[in-house]
């Protein structure tokens, strides 16, 4: 049976909620919750093949390094902005990072688009290294074993990754609110994140429409598999339609331990349950491989995740984890913090891969979804929201096309239009308290691509590469280029290239000292991490 909640209608509770707290004696504070971004991008040759080369020493230790370090592969740049509270700064730093980085990289250009470039046979795509410690050989034993289990073509994907929390005086103000509640204040915030995660699961998909930018793939990474992509040319493969084939069932949807996993987002004990189960569950088909092999490790274990950053959604609750913690550890002991945002495309029309106007707009959606009604999301609803989310990744810019809303089908556009009308008293208010109208300017650019699906990120890309003849890997290499060239005609002063030099040598001097200063083998390093249990205590 479909939910038949009426989640999708205006709510006045949202209303309520929004005027009181962007009125009352803590207002100033529903503007300044944190927002930090993780930019996921591949080194490359100036040719636009895979850069064979290690992670610039220049860069520093990616094991230590608080803002440059690498994701699954050694070429597989990730960025990380501090966090702040206006994006404008947050997007400050990131494009201060990449000027950096380019300084630092020779000829080697960063790959500005989420499908990656021509890339090497599968065996042949260098595995992140992080030094010879326990910890880093942890990282690396992971990557091992991803490796087995999907494959390292798939994990030279990158996006974009947002950090969004509300400040912590909201959520006294909230809390102080919801005369109803018997929740600690700790508690109350976890509940109300996962409302959060409930409405953006059930609208994300308009994400997708308003800022998928992977419409096209390079031939070669489904070269020898199974897909239903049609060819644009000799050497590029897309969907008409498509907004976003990296968000599509391409990637680890597509494996059957991932796909059986049905996390509850109903409240943080049953998602910790799911999760909790699945770092510890051994898994057949993994168990047939082992964990070692030639006296070597190649998967730190045989459950359905090694860890639980294994496990792939759209958008993960978080908390900032302390030394030797896992994450779900973290958010047994002291509740949701953040949330985290792992949909987004690289825009590879921006430099920096995410525009100002798009954060603006993510900043009142999310402020939308945290305050709006939520209610449950039991499977059925969970698996209609999976399926409209699929739908916009594989044929979001099709004429006509319809999603289902509880059960019946409306039409995207309609469905769309509502949301932003929604949305926008949340963006009204975050102007209001700031004095000035970027965040209504964000949503008016998101209306008019609804409004024109040229304007979409995803036409706009296919547009480019059939007005220039292009290739997908002739169109990212060319545009890559021109971002290059932005960076590198603006360098760093001097004072901030100190600092930054100054950070990678200290985590190179940080990664010898936990590397001189190991105690214990590293199996046994490895039986004290598996030794997982999970024991949740309200707090």
């Amino acid at each position: 049976m479909p939910n038949t909640n009426s989640a999708h209608l205006a709510t006045d509770a949202f209303r309520h909620r929004l005027s009181a707290l962007s009125a009352g004696p803590r207002a100033a504070a529903l503007r300044q919750g944190l927002r930090g971004i993780e930019r996921e991008s591949l080194r490359v040759t100036p040719d636009g093949k895979l850069a064979m080369t290690p992670h610039p020493r220049a860069l520093g230790s990616p094991l230590t390094h608080p803002l440059i370090t690498t994701d699954y592969s050694e070429a597989l740049i990730e960025l990380i902005t501090d966090a702040k509270t206006d994006s404008a700064a947050t997007l400050d730093d990131l494009d201060k990072l990449h000027r950096y980085v380019y300084a630092k990289l020779g000829d080697e250009l960063l790959w500005n688009d989420s499908m990656p470039c021509v890339l090497p046979p599968d065996n042949e795509i260098p595995i992140g290294w992080y030094g010879t410690s326990n910890i880093g050989m942890l990282k690396h034993v992971y990557r091992r074993g991803l490796a087995l289990r999907y494959g390292r073509t798939m994990q030279c994907i990158a996006g974009i990754h947002y950090n969004y929390s509300l400040h912590e005086d909201v959520w006294r103000a909230w809390h102080a609110l919801d005369k109803g509640n018997t929740l600690s204040e700790v508690d109350f915030q976890s509940e109300r994140y996962f409302a959060l995660i409930r409405n953006f699961r059930r609208t994300s998909w308009l994400l997708m429409y308003l800022f998928g930018a992977s419409p096209a793939l390079d031939a070669g990474f489904v070269r020898g598999k199974r897909h239903t992509l049609d060819a644009f040319d000799a050497d590029t493969f897309y969907l008409p339609h498509a907004t976003s084939l990296r968000m599509s069932d391409l990637g680890y949807t597509n494996n059957p331990a991932q796909s059986a996993l049905l996390p509850s987002y109903d409240n943080l004990d049953a998602y910790l349950d799911v999760l909790g189960k699945a770092v510890s569950q051994p898994y057949p088909p993994y168990e047939a491989i082992g964990t070692q092999r030639d006296g070597e490790w190649v998967q730190i274990n045989t459950n359905v995740l090694q860890i639980e950053n294994e496990f792939y959604s759209t958008i993960r609750p978080k908390r900032i984890t302390q030394p030797g913690e896992r994450p779900l550890h973290a958010l047994s002991a002291r509740g949701v913090q953040y949330i985290e945002v792992r949909c987004l495309d690289i825009d590879p029309f921006e430099p920096a891969g995410i525009s100002l106007q798009t954060s603006r707009f993510l900043d009142a959606y999310l402020l939308f979804c945290a305050l709006d009604d939520s209610p449950l999301l039991p499977q059925d609803a969970s698996a209609e929201a999976n399926d409209n989310f699929s739908r916009v990744a594989k044929e979001g810019r099709k004429p006509g096309l319809t999603l289902s809303r509880n059960g019946r089908e409306v039409p995207m556009t309609t469905w769309g239009a509502e949301l932003l009308d929604r949305i926008e008293p949340a963006a009204q208010a975050l102007d209001a308290l700031g004095g000035g109208d970027e965040h209504m300017r964000a949503l008016d650019m998101q209306r008019a691509r609804l409004s024109d699906v040229s304007l979409t990120p995803s036409a706009r890309v296919l547009e480019t590469m059939r007005s220039k003849q292009q290739s997908f890997g002739d169109f990212a290499l060319d545009i890559s280029q021109q971002h290059a060239e932005f960076f590198r005609n603006r360098p760093l002063p001097e004072q901030d290239i100190r600092e930054f030099e100054e950070s990678a040598a200290k985590s190179l001097t940080q990664q010898t000292a936990i590397e001189r200063g190991e105690a214990g083998s590293f199996d046994a390093f490895v039986a004290a991490y598996r030794a997982y249990t999970l024991n949740r205590v309200s707090v």
